[in-house]
């Protein structure tokens, strides 16, 4: 969505999850999160396993059925793809059985089966191997064996998003039947229009969640990007001001909280941010009945902010963000999804690069001294600290990475490389990508045009003057499209000393 629709949903919704605890504070110690006896919060000695749990993978309408896909969350390496022949989405282990070679890198095949091009082995939507070309016929059937086989983890579509659950263990098989991936409400509703989009982002799982349920570092890191209702007095440029929020419960599936007037948020464990405010009556004319009576209107204009924060590996996350609402669907419908995604682009790069320093900082005192390390005296950061409470009380403090990493962080690349928005974005969405190679091809194409008339000017001696216009204006305008592919399409940087 553009900065302007992003910001009227995020004005109604400024926090982004909820929670469930009160903070109690005082200005010289840090803040604690401390249940109100009448609120309920879970006393029992439960403990989240992060591998028992459905995880997004990409949106529907960003996949192309015709190829594999690379993904990876949870530290596992996966590929999902099209079997037509159930026409359904798999999720496979990234790894050939026979010398591990990717599967994302292989293609579907004729007769709709999925095949390393290393080798050419087959492999239904079971997983089972279909076809192994090394073998001789007259040989043992080699391809049934069960080393053969494909990991397959469970699959489902909910939300229009890929879903996996993390563990291809055949008791699994059918975990759809016992457990779901959570729902929201609004993503259900044929009423709301979802505006929808998926970026990778330099920097963890973690810092994403308590990102995204802060509404007080909008003013200041996102300064000209999302507008934000002014206060009542203002102390400063920006207008900051101090933001009610209020966690009312917490247990292992997350939290519940309030911020103030603006609405209610969500945190649903382990990936869901959610924030949504109370329905605002629409104040145009009422209707008037035939005895001359007008009747009151009807519709509510709702909005929410929905995301999905997936853990990649340290340092790496993904983040899906569904926007549905129940008016300007029209004006939505019609509206190019690449141009939205420009806007919410320019609010993510805004911080990110930020934030991914952050990360290191909290890394090297230590997560669990993070309460020691930040100081967090206000009501404002309620939802961040009861985050971080139901990380390190249900969840071990951190995603459980099972050991396959060792804890360090990847090095920082360059600015440039770090926020690169063709890699993380748009090579994934599909409506970037076809409005990044249109650009492309009208960059070239008026390249050529300016080539042309330069060369029609000389061979004819007709019309000078005008053809060397059309030139000058044709290579101009390809040069400022150049520039805009870049700066929308590959990297875009933010100086916040200069806003």
């Amino acid at each position: 969505m553009n900065c302007s629709s992003f910001s009227r949903i995020h004005q109604k919704t400024p926090s982004k999850s909820k929670l469930f605890t009160t903070i109690s504070s005082s200005p010289s110690s840090v803040p604690t999160v401390t249940p109100e006896p009448e609120l309920e919060v879970d006393s029992q000695g439960e403990k989240f396993d992060w591998y028992a749990q459905w995880y997004p993978i990409m949106l529907v309408c960003d996949l192309d059925k015709r190829v594999p896909h690379a993904k990876r969350v949870m530290g596992l390496d996966i590929v999902l793809w099209w079997d037509r022949n159930e026409s359904t989405w798999k999720v496979f282990g990234d790894a050939c059985p026979h010398r591990l070679a990717p599967l994302s890198e292989g293609r579907i095949d004729q007769w709709g089966r999925l095949q390393c091009v290393y080798h050419g082995w087959c492999f239904n939507g079971s997983g089972d191997c279909k076809f192994i070309p090394q073998a001789s016929p007259d040989g043992p059937p080699v391809h049934t064996f069960k080393k053969a086989c494909a990991a397959v983890y469970p699959s489902t579509v909910h939300h229009d998003i890929v879903w996996f659950w993390p563990n291809s263990d055949p008791q699994y098989k059918d975990i759809i039947t016992k457990k779901q991936p959570p729902t929201i409400p609004e993503l259900d509703d044929p009423s709301f229009i979802k505006l929808t989009g998926c970026r990778d982002i330099p920097y963890g799982y973690e810092i994403l969640i308590e990102n995204l349920m802060d509404p007080a570092h909008v003013t200041y890191a996102h300064y000209g990007i999302i507008r934000t209702r002014p206060p009542k007095v203002k102390a400063d440029r920006e207008g900051g001001c101090p933001v009610e929020l209020s966690v009312k419960k917490l247990g292992i599936d997350g939290f519940l909280g309030d911020q103030d007037q603006y609405g209610t948020n969500k945190f649903i464990a382990p990936c869901v941010s959610y924030a949504y405010s109370s329905p605002v009556v629409d104040k145009g004319e009422g209707i008037v009945s035939s005895d001359g009576t007008e009747k009151p209107p009807s519709r509510q204009q709702k909005a929410s902010l929905v995301f999905f924060c997936i853990p990649v590996s340290p340092g790496r996350s993904r983040l899906i963000w569904v926007f549905p609402q129940n008016f300007g669907i029209w004006f939505f419908k019609v509206f190019p999804r690449f141009l939205t995604h420009l806007g919410v682009n320019i609010v993510v790069d805004s911080d990110l690069y930020l934030l991914h320093l952050e990360e290191r900082k909290i890394m090297d005192s230590g997560l669990a001294n993070w309460q020691k390390a930040c100081f967090v005296p206000t009501k404002s950061d309620a939802f961040v600290v009861g985050f971080r409470r139901w990380l390190k009380k249900y969840a071990g403090g951190q995603v459980d990475w099972r050991g396959k990493y060792s804890g360090a962080l990847p090095p920082t690349p360059p600015r440039e490389e770090l926020m690169d928005r063709y890699w993380s974005h748009v090579v994934s969405c599909r409506s970037c990508s076809a409005a990044y190679n249109r650009f492309n091809a009208l960059e070239v194409a008026l390249q050529v045009a300016s080539l042309a008339s330069i060369g029609i000017a000389a061979a004819t001696k007709q019309h000078v003057k005008v053809m060397v216009a059309v030139a000058v204006l044709c290579f101009a305008g390809s040069k400022w499209l150049a520039h805009f592919i870049y700066k929308n399409f590959h990297y875009h940087d933010h100086n916040h000393a200069l806003q």
